[in-house]
């Protein structure tokens, strides 16, 4: 989908305006509302075409492409789609119903319609009266695939037609492109993409037939929007709360979460009371507990970000994750010798305790290879199970290096300074 640039005003005013939408989206030229929405989350392309006329909708929808028309028309309820599809023009009504036949979390669901299909014994000079012919049509640049009894060879690019001749052939200057089956997923549709970057992807049908073409920029698009989701979630927030919802549906979206929080936070609090009698002999240990637990939680959360953008972006997976595991323990063992020695040293500085440090020390090395481990196997343990890679990581990280650290910590104080 390639939008035209919207004014940022426009867009700010929608989002921060719930009540208003409808009246500053209907402000927009009619030429520009389908492009307004393309730059909107999936869900605010709901709210406001819920509150739009169905002919509002038709009139917005005559400056898209079928597969932008068919993007947005999936926001809308089925029984809305019927009766928009039947007053759009032929030419468009055709192409939209096709590809409402495929199913959105597949490639056919990607894919766009603007190519044609050349033979690979055409000469330079028929392929430019085509694609002449087309634009006049569509007002649109195709994507030029050449075909061979049907079946696709490659593309032609477009600089091509202005750096040869009219009569010669085209078969020697074509480019190959990857395919994909129109059924195959989302996630092996970016796969495909991954090892062939920059490429256009074509969709083919069952008998291998061109049935659409899925540009690199939709698909970057989707990787965004699966990163985007995972961050949202990370964070312990549903996707489709908005940044200026009220605050009763913010609290509706995220208590739960907190709760859960709260919960693991008495776990930890339990842990504490065990060592109460060492504490209270030694007052100092409480100065410390926060930054071991600390430090223990920003590991683990660098550790999760890290994984959690491996899993979106299709690197990193359950069955191949050994290496990762060891690579982040390391690391953080490592990171927790210098932060430990840091720490030791103040302890001997300040508080001129020599054996406190080294405690100091060892429980931050320990906590911050707790916390690479943690950090790594929840993410990929909760994905492995079909459950959302960062839900709820940052809960049990938290709480696996509060819970670890503290015992350590307090552990190590009662058997070296009570011993």
């Amino acid at each position: 989908m390639k939008n035209k640039k919207i004014d940022n005003g426009t867009l700010r005013k929608l989002l921060s305006s719930p009540k208003e939408r409808a009246h500053v989206f209907r402000e927009v030229p009619v030429n520009q509302q389908g492009f307004v929405l393309l730059s909107l989350s999936k869900h605010l392309q709901g709210r406001i075409l819920k509150k739009l006329r169905n002919q509002e909708i038709i009139n917005l929808l005559r400056y898209l492409d079928p597969s932008e028309a068919t993007y947005l028309l999936r926001s809308v309820s089925e029984r809305r789609k019927k009766k928009i599809i039947t007053k759009l023009s032929s030419d468009i009504r055709e192409k939209v119903e096709f590809l409402l036949r495929f199913n959105p979390k597949t490639a056919a669901g990607l894919m766009n319609l603007n190519y044609i299909e050349i033979d690979k014994d055409t000469s330079f000079k028929e392929v430019a009266d085509i694609v002449r012919k087309y634009e006049k049509r569509t007002n649109k640049f195709p994507e030029i695939l050449v075909v061979e009894s049907g079946f696709l060879l490659g593309e032609l690019e477009g600089n091509a037609l202005f750096f040869h001749k009219g009569g010669e052939k085209i078969d020697k200057y074509i480019k190959k492109l990857p395919s994909i089956e129109y059924n195959k997923s989302e996630k092996e549709v970016v796969d495909l993409f991954r090892k062939n970057p920059h490429s256009q992807i074509v969709v083919l049908d069952e008998d291998k037939s061109i049935l659409g073409i899925i540009y690199s920029e939709d698909i970057l698009k989707l990787i965004t929007r699966q990163s985007g989701k995972d961050l949202s979630s990370f964070a312990g927030v549903k996707e489709e709360e908005d940044v200026y919802d009220p605050a009763l549906v913010k609290v509706k979206n995220r208590y739960k979460w907190l709760i859960i929080n709260l919960s693991t936070a008495f776990l930890a609090a339990f842990v504490v009371s065990i060592f109460e009698k060492t504490i209270s002999a030694f007052v100092l240990l409480a100065v410390y507990m926060p930054i071991v637990a600390g430090m223990g939680g920003n590991a683990g959360t660098q550790t999760l970000a890290v994984v959690v953008r491996g899993l979106a972006l299709r690197k990193i997976e359950f069955k191949t994750a050994k290496k990762v595991i060891i690579n982040e323990m390391l690391a953080g063992a490592i990171n927790g010798v210098i932060n430990g020695s840091i720490v030791a040293f103040v302890a001997l500085l300040f508080n001129r305790s020599p054996l406190l440090g080294l405690i100091v020390g060892i429980a931050m090395v320990v906590n911050l290879v707790i916390a690479g481990f943690f950090g790594t196997i929840v993410p990929l343990v909760m994905k492995k199970l079909g459950k959302d890679p960062a839900s709820s990581a940052t809960i049990f990280i938290t709480t696996a290096t509060d819970v670890c650290g503290f015992f350590v910590f307090l552990g190590l104080a009662s058997f070296l300074l009570m011993g």
